[in-house]
């Protein structure tokens, strides 16, 4: 006695095909007839699915892991559903035709199903399918869920510029990569033939278990291959690796010894995120900076302290105490109005002679003055005025401690130009 449950089912057609076409439903899998409704479909085989003739199914056809004994399906659509005029098969056909056509085509409707005037296949669908309450209910329940997601899940509109299209070999195409903004995508793609190793797989049921998990297997490695190109794009978009000559323009703006940290450390960035990748450079940048601070003020410390021990041995107390008074001044910042008087006896150099110098041609009677005061080449002059000149105008003023940190030369020299230079205008006190 047959223990198998029976499941009648509906039975779709293929798109374009009439009911009444024999060739439209598979082979049976033991006779190799073309199946008619009804026919059986077997519940526990598949895919693909095992379909058998009635004729089959009552011999109890058994082949490979398919048993008489299994649980089956009855396929067939000689049955009404919404009408009783209306066969499950019409249904169908009349939704087919209405996607075909389009709705309110009636007349070319009616002449798809062969079975139906334009009259009655316009009538039911209004109906059934358009003032149906059910289908209406339905229809409204489905809008108002997709809304309340779309308002929870929603993403505010911006607007964007038209994103650059490079043609194909251009420079900015090479430059970018091979990236194209418009689509968010490279023309060439990391593993870029990945996709070959799928071409002449097939999945078919005469497979024995070895090669099916075989087969498996090959389309896991092509999962890992396709998440490992998803991570790499996803590492050059978040850390702005596209455009390659911007990002090496960016890095140059830190000094050598970062530049060369940056490219160290440039390994872990897929590890970190952009925003601590950059937080951690910027980091190391201004430690690095402190040191150097901070080993100049030591160094300038010590000499300080050297200076004042060799002054305890000079004889004359009131020009020790007037010299580091003024240096004191010219440490803050301040232009020293008191004049140190010389004890030493020494006689102060000549001017120097200017004449066939490199630079001098470039001079204004005031800055060859100064040059000959000071005893300073005009080459080395313009140097120092130009580094002061740019500082000042990053800065927005210059102060005489930084002054004195740009140019490394006596520091009275340095406060005479410095002098010079607000009192002509070409700079401005911070």
């Amino acid at each position: 006695m047959r223990t198998s449950e029976m499941i009648v089912v509906l039975s779709p057609p293929p798109k374009n095909v009439t009911p009444d076409d024999p060739f439209d439903k598979p082979p049976c899998r033991g006779c190799s007839s073309y199946l008619t409704e009804p026919y059986v479909k077997c519940a526990e085989c598949g895919p693909p699915p095992f379909l058998l003739c009635l004729q089959c199914f009552t011999r109890g056809f058994e082949y490979k892991k398919h048993q008489s004994d299994h649980t089956y399906e009855i396929m067939t659509s000689d049955f009404p559903v919404l009408d009783p005029n209306w066969t499950a098969q019409e249904e169908m056909s009349l939704l087919e035709a209405v996607m075909d056509c389009g709705f309110g085509n009636w007349q070319d409707v009616a002449n798809q199903m062969c079975t139906k005037s334009k009259e009655e296949c316009e009538k039911h669908y209004m109906k059934h399918f358009i003032n149906n309450p059910l289908f209406a209910s339905t229809l409204l329940n489905l809008k108002q869920a997709e809304e309340v997601q779309h308002h929870e899940t929603a993403i505010p509109f911006h607007p964007a510029d038209d994103p650059p299209r490079p043609t194909f070999d251009s420079l900015l195409s090479r430059d970018m990569a091979g990236y194209m903004p418009a689509r968010a995508d490279f023309v060439e793609e990391f593993d870029n033939y990945a996709e070959w190793d799928l071409r002449d797989i097939d999945f078919v049921e005469d497979d024995s278990d070895i090669l099916h998990a075989l087969k498996i297997a090959v389309v896991d490695i092509y999962h890992s291959r396709l998440k490992e190109r998803q991570r790499r794009k996803k590492i050059i978009r978040d850390h702005g690796l596209i455009n390659l000559r911007k990002f090496q323009i960016m890095e140059r703006r830190y000094p050598k010894e970062v530049q060369d940290l940056y490219e160290t450390m440039r390994r872990f960035a897929r590890i970190l995120g952009p925003v601590e990748h950059d937080k951690f450079i910027e980091s190391h940048a201004r430690a690095r900076t402190y040191d150097h601070l901070k080993k100049s003020r030591d160094e300038e410390r010590l000499k300080r302290t050297m200076l004042s021990e060799v002054l305890q041995y000079i004889q004359d107390s009131s020009a020790c105490q007037q010299w580091l008074s003024r240096q004191a001044d010219i440490d803050s910042g301040l232009t020293p109005t008191v004049p140190v008087p010389s004890t030493t006896g020494r006689r102060s150099a000549p001017p120097l002679n200017l004449t066939g110098l490199p630079g001098t041609e470039k001079l204004n009677e005031k800055e060859k003055e100064l040059c000959q005061m000071v005893r300073l080449v005009p080459g080395a002059y313009l140097e120092y005025k130009a580094a002061l000149v740019n500082e000042c105008n990053k800065q927005g003023g210059l102060r005489l401690a930084q002054a004195r940190a740009l140019i490394k030369i006596d520091v009275n020299k340095t406060r005479k130009i410095y002098d010079f230079l607000i009192r002509e205008g070409y700079i401005t006190k911070a």
